[in-house]
């Protein structure tokens, strides 16, 4: 299965007969009433229609329907327009009225609505069909849809080697070069991930992407992504609970969203160099699996003591952000998901977000704003870092206190950045646990509008 190449079939072309939608906020009410035909007119003020978020009416007409009135309330992000696909009647194909709301927000939400994981069942109906086209909206939407696709197949189908070719598949889209390093080589480039990675029969990858925007010079700001691909985490010799394992086919939600960011990038053709490394690796039992208090040496030439063998993701970045720090990068940013602190901390819904750097930290929270796709700072408090003391290594990947995981896990990742070079990290969940407007239940790319938005901000 290609997932980078998925069209996105809740659009159509200009339509002369698309029925129209009329999104309205409580303020423009009065107004919108008075446009309409007074029947129409009639008909919303007996159904007592107040424009509140997410309330619809289907419009009669002569011939059926003919329209609909879509309440927006406050709502100005794109979940005001993402329950459209499936609440307009199946095969309908519409358009929107120009009012108070974003035109590419509405795109956007409308797309991201429509999402269905179909790869290995069809969805039970075909979503309604918005005759409207936005490049960026599209764009935004395609990632999105790529990433989710991807964190929502089964380990069984998704494994290191297939989370790798999806990588390869992307660069080869957008004319990038791609590099999978395995075997021997990376035992040797990547002795943590392979550390990870010994206790499957599916042996781990790392896969990396280069490009060039078309307008950046070889001396262009570089920017390097890194993301967590576990494809499967039962937590090895400190094994999760079944219940904790349920959703560990997400545990590459890190990677997934890196290459989201990444094709998002490329097709803006930014006028930056990127490259995307992704560690692509299952987290098993067996007789090679590592141990508890296992010393293993990292890339750079770190001994880490394995205090929880279930604190993988920290062993796979670091490598990754060891290897990113010798192109001394304008900035590196990893994506994973790192910790259940972090969940239990900010629930769900918004990614930590941690950075050494308060201008790209602020850069970052702004365009999360901008973006409708929220992150929260947390600290990088140096106080906690002495936690992660072992008497037989360097630096245990665990701290011996039951406070602070998140911070915690952000400490450990970074002992593996150059100091003074600019680096951040989001800690996210990638995952809906619950059908909502723009976000059915299944995987989710969390953080991708708001770090593209910084990136388009940063250096357009």
């Amino acid at each position: 299965m290609n997932v980078t190449d998925q069209a996105l079939d809740c659009l159509a072309p200009p339509d002369p007969d698309a029925l129209p939608i009329h999104p309205v906020c409580p303020a423009g009410l009065d107004a919108a009433l008075a446009a309409l035909p007074p029947a129409q007119a009639a008909f919303l003020q007996a159904q007592n229609f107040r424009a509140s978020a997410q309330e619809l009416l289907l419009l009669p007409g002569p011939n059926g329907l003919a329209g609909a009135m879509l309440g927006l309330g406050d709502d100005r992000t794109p979940t005001a327009f993402g329950g459209l696909p499936y609440r307009l009647p199946e095969g309908s194909i519409w358009r929107l009225v120009p009012g108070d709301f974003d035109p590419e927000t509405a795109i956007l939400g409308f797309c991201l609505g429509a999402y269905r994981f179909t790869a290995l069942k069809p969805a039970p109906r075909p979503p309604a069909r918005l005759a409207a086209a936005s490049a960026a909206a599209e764009a935004c939407a395609q990632a999105t849809w790529m990433a989710r696709d991807l964190i929502n197949l089964p380990a069984n189908l998704l494994g290191p080697a297939e989370l790798a070719a999806a990588a390869s598949d992307l660069a080869r889209l957008f004319g990038a070069t791609a590099r999978l390093t395995s075997g021997t080589t990376l035992e040797a480039e990547y002795p943590m991930i392979a550390a990870v990675g010994a206790g499957s029969a599916r042996p781990p990858v790392v896969a990396q992407i280069d490009w060039r925007g078309s307008t950046a010079g070889p001396d262009a700001p570089l920017v390097a992504l890194c993301g967590k691909g576990v494809v499967f985490d039962t937590g090895g010799y400190d094994l999760k609970p079944s219940s904790g394992m349920l959703r560990m086919k997400k545990d590459m939600g890190g990677a997934a969203v890196v290459l989201a960011i990444a094709r998002m990038v490329m097709q803006a053709d930014l006028p930056i160099r990127l490259v995307a490394r992704l560690g692509c690796v299952e987290n098993s039992v067996s007789g090679h699996a590592m141990r508890p208090l296992d010393v293993i040496q990292t890339r750079a030439g770190i001994s880490v003591e394995i205090g929880n063998t279930d604190a993988e993701g920290r062993l796979v970045l670091c490598d990754l952000l060891a290897d990113s720090m010798t192109d001394r990068p304008a900035l590196t940013l990893d994506c994973a998901t790192l910790t259940g602190a972090a969940r239990v901390a900010l629930g769900p819904d918004i990614p930590a977000l941690f950075c050494n750097d308060d201008s790209w930290a602020q850069t970052l929270l702004d365009a999360a704003h901008t973006a409708h796709d929220p992150l929260w700072r947390l600290p990088l408090w140096a106080g906690y870092d002495a936690w992660l003391n072992s008497p037989t290594a360097d630096v245990n990947n665990v701290s011996s206190k039951p406070f602070a995981g998140a911070i915690i896990g952000a400490l450990f990742l970074q002992r593996f950045v150059t100091p003074k070079l600019p680096w951040a990290h989001i800690d996210l969940y990638a995952w809906n646990d619950q059908t909502s407007p723009a976000r059915p239940e299944g995987g989710e790319a969390q953080a991708l509008r708001a770090v593209f938005t910084a990136l388009a901000a940063k250096f357009s």
